[in-house]
């Protein structure tokens, strides 16, 4: 073999260990991206198992209540059984609106004020929403980071022979977009 297969051959063995590289880089990022859907899974389980033990809790004492206590176990039932990001992420801020106007409506109520499970859950809650908020702020750069990989060339021509496809991010919804209009007298 002369010094021009040589250089082919070397040719071949670079663009082959590049592809290889390549591929691994991309089954990386999307295994990343899987970890970080995993962590906001584990946290909205928590987030969807707390609930409950929070509408036991004020049911009894806010017995007239009840439109608000059947608005948060039909968001939480939703958000249970949303699936993929946009879904859930569009069912999971539905159930943070209906919690927050039970503990807006349990502010009204001295008993609830002063009931330490209530405040107990409302502590677990306020630290699994910022759990939540970290994990989501985590898989969407992971899903950038992935989204990217994907689009870039020359990643793209393995991306395309391997059939990865884009991931979508946990986004946040229009309606939480919107500036708070605060009005003074």
């Amino acid at each position: 073999m002369g010094t021009g297969g040589w250089i082919i051959l070397g040719l071949i063995a670079a663009i082959v260990i590049w592809a290889i590289m390549a591929y691994n880089r991309m089954i990386g990022a999307k295994n990343q991206v899987d970890n970080a859907w995993s962590q906001i899974d584990v946290q909205l389980k928590r987030r969807h198992d707390l609930i409950p033990n929070l509408v036991q809790v004020v049911k009894d004492a806010m017995g007239y209540e009840q439109e608000t206590l059947k608005a948060v176990i039909e968001a939480r039932n939703k958000a249970v059984s949303a699936t993929g990001p946009a879904a859930i992420s569009e069912a999971e801020n539905a159930l943070t609106v209906a919690t927050g106007k039970l503990f807006a409506l349990a502010e009204a109520y001295p008993d609830l004020k002063a009931n330490t499970n209530i405040s107990q859950l409302q502590e677990e809650l306020t630290a699994t929403e910022n759990k939540i908020s970290f994990a989501r702020q985590f898989y969407n750069d992971s899903v950038m980071a992935f989204n990217n990989a994907l689009q870039m060339f020359p990643n793209n021509l393995i991306a395309r022979q391997f059939a990865f496809t884009p991931r979508e991010h946990f986004a946040v919804p229009e309606t939480e977009k919107s500036v708070p209009q605060v009005k003074l007298r």
